[in-house]
């Protein structure tokens, strides 16, 4: 019994080496993993190793072998998830609140993360979305306005730098993204007050843009409150 343990402490040792690189961003969704030599000249073990490591994250649904093309990652595959909620969503409006509940606890303190820990090219690219979203408001382009508006929360959750985030978040960001579109549609098409409306989301995302190239953590995840906050409003009112 004594000797299967170094081989087992060797086995799980490469197993969190393939997590780690695949978490790291090391690989990207969808990439293929170096081959089983190189894997096991990297790590220090046998091809052997590799191979049973490689297994296991097979039956995971992590990793996905292709006969003569290799060993790859598996997508995350957002849509798959998201789909159904979509339909719920759409046929039961009342669960529009709960999805702006989850939007308050997971996009303000992904805020609040982003102005902790946003690089600056990061802090560039919201700005640059920003100014994509003052043009579209300004030019009354509602479907421009919509799609800066979820490149923008999107872009955000990725500059949290936390990779729980990251991951979670791009599980549900169909959904997400189709609900941010549904509310800037809805809110706006058709309403006396949509051009009041629209330069307040834009004053709104400018507010959570500034505080997190401010570095300011309290302020961005305020401003982030504020916004989901005043989507809320805007149905509760109709």
């Amino acid at each position: 019994m004594a000797s299967i343990h170094p081989t087992r402490s060797v086995l799980e040792h490469t197993v969190r080496e393939l997590e780690r690189h695949m978490l790291d961003g090391s690989w990207g969704d969808g990439a293929r993993l170096p081959a089983e030599r190189a894997l096991a000249a990297q790590f220090g073990v046998s091809r052997a190793t590799v191979r049973e490591a490689i297994q296991r994250l097979v039956s995971r649904g992590l990793l996905q072998t292709r006969r003569g093309s290799g060993v790859f990652l598996v997508g995350r595959q957002p849509a798959r998830l998201a789909a159904p909620w979509l339909q719920l969503i759409a046929e039961h409006p009342p669960l529009r609140a709960d999805t702006l509940e989850f939007r308050l606890v997971f996009e303000c303190a992904a805020a609040g993360l982003a102005a902790r820990r946003a690089s600056e090219d990061e802090r560039g690219q919201l700005r640059d979305i920003v100014t994509r979203m003052r043009d579209a408001v300004l030019t009354h382009d509602l479907a421009a306005e919509a799609a800066a508006d979820a490149q923008f929360h999107a872009t955000l959750a990725l500059a949290s730098h936390n990779r729980m985030f990251d991951h979670f978040y791009s599980s549900v960001i169909v959904m997400l993204r189709e609900h941010i579109t549904s509310n800037t549609y809805e809110a706006t098409l058709n309403h006396a007050q949509a051009t009041e409306r629209a330069h307040a989301r834009l004053l709104q995302h400018e507010r959570i843009c500034d505080a997190i190239c401010r570095q300011v953590p309290e302020d961005a995840t305020h401003a982030m409150r504020a916004h989901i906050e005043f989507v809320g409003h805007q149905f509760e009112a109709e």
